[in-house]
């Protein structure tokens, strides 16, 4: 009979977990909510906060939940803590847990910060001499100075998230599970926490993550699942998933374009085609591999229109542009006022993220600019370079 290999079995194991609240938005909701619950019936009226959620997360694995707010992410660890019960699915937990969600949560505000150490490390299964041991490192870690002896409710979000921190970090749970964390507190302080994590990591502990931050889930998780809707909307590799999420919100968050009144613009675009793709949804292109930017534009006056091709980053900060006056490219006549061009880029040197090509037609002197279209670029994969581009480059002895 073979065994099962304990330090390979998950730490945590979510299946179909759901959440269902009832509907409080009137007058007599509350009443109808409790009469029924007393009566042993479901609320009539009932909103899914959670649907169907399931993953897991072995030893020294560590996963990224993202999602916009309202998607259900802190209700989602709120569940997995065992702070609430499920509506439905399952939570099984193996393991030492640390959990740093909401500010202050677990912290009593009348006692001071050292009482609410004292009173953790208690609930976590420290004895009074192990915490002894541990709390001039805890006093270090939190650098809150002498608020330490002060009642917590006199505290800056700031420094309650220090103090949380810092205990955590003397305990070193087998999964630490953290609700934004990183997002309170002053940057060094945030780069202390990142220098923690990597050691944590290194060593390997295993991590639940929640965090408006790609940066920080990209630098610190290796998968990231994004609810959106209280439901999975991609489950993954973290560079595929956070990508995903980027361009969405970039198409999410472009102004519609308004129509143009028949007769005013001299110039336009019918459409435009990245590597063949003509619908306006994201186009993956590999770095290094070829990116063919087919355009047709119309004129009103029969003259051939100047095409502008740029790229930005999904920040929007520019990364490259140029248009056919510039390079002296004349565009394939098609008749009827209509004008093709293409532009290729052979071996394409962005790093990968997520982009936007933007292209505007000119009028031939290159001077007016009429319309604009955007469509989304995504350059998969991951590299640890800085910045928007890969520039060629090798490394030799120094003379």
């Amino acid at each position: 009979m073979t065994g099962t290999n304990p330090a390979r079995e998950p730490l945590l194991a979510v299946s179909g977990l759901g959440k269902r609240y009832p509907v409080i938005g009137h007058r007599g909701d509350r009443a109808h909510a409790l009469w029924d619950v007393l009566r042993g019936r479901a609320p009539r009226r009932m909103v899914e906060v959670l649907q169907d959620v399931s993953f897991e997360l072995r030893p020294g694995e560590s996963l990224g939940i993202i999602g916009e707010n309202g998607a259900g992410k802190s209700t989602l660890l709120k569940l997995i803590t065992g702070v609430l019960t499920p509506s439905s699915g399952q939570v099984q937990r193996r393991g030492r847990i640390g959990a740093l969600l909401e500010l202050g949560a677990g912290f009593h505000p009348e006692y001071s910060g050292r009482e609410n150490v004292r009173m953790a490390a208690a609930l976590h299964g420290l004895s009074a001499g192990e915490l002894a041991k541990r709390m001039d490192q805890i006093e270090a870690f939190a650098d809150i100075g002498n608020y330490l002896d002060e009642p917590v409710k006199h505290y800056s979000s700031g420094m309650v998230v220090r103090l949380g921190f810092a205990l955590v970090s003397s305990l070193r749970p087998e999964l630490l599970i953290t609700d934004e964390v990183l997002a309170v507190g002053d940057e060094s302080f945030q780069k202390k926490c990142i220098r923690w994590l990597d050691d944590y990591l290194g060593s390997g502990g295993s991590l639940l993550l929640v965090s408006h931050s790609m940066y920080h889930v990209q630098k610190l998780c290796q998968r990231a699942l994004w609810l959106q809707h209280g439901q999975v909307q991609a489950l993954g590799e973290v560079h595929d998933v956070t990508q995903r999420y980027l361009a969405w919100h970039e198409h999410r968050q472009r102004p519609e374009r308004a129509p143009e009144a028949a007769g005013v613009a001299d110039y336009g675009i019918d459409w435009v085609a990245l590597n063949g793709e003509h619908d306006d949804v994201p186009v993956s292109v590999a770095m290094g591999d070829t990116l063919a930017v087919d355009v047709r534009l119309r004129s009103n006056d029969a003259r051939a229109p100047v095409v502008l091709i740029g790229l930005v980053r999904a920040d929007g900060t520019p990364v490259y542009g140029v248009s056919s006056e510039m390079d002296g490219a004349s565009p394939v006549s098609l008749g009827d006022g209509r004008f093709a061009y293409r532009l290729q880029f052979p071996a394409l040197s962005l790093l990968p993220g997520s982009y936007q090509l933007r292209v505007h037609p000119l009028d031939p002197e290159g001077m007016r600019l009429f319309d604009t279209i955007e469509r989304q670029l995504i350059v998969p994969g991951t590299a640890r370079e800085f910045g928007l581009v890969r520039l060629p480059h090798t490394w030799t002895h120094a003379p």
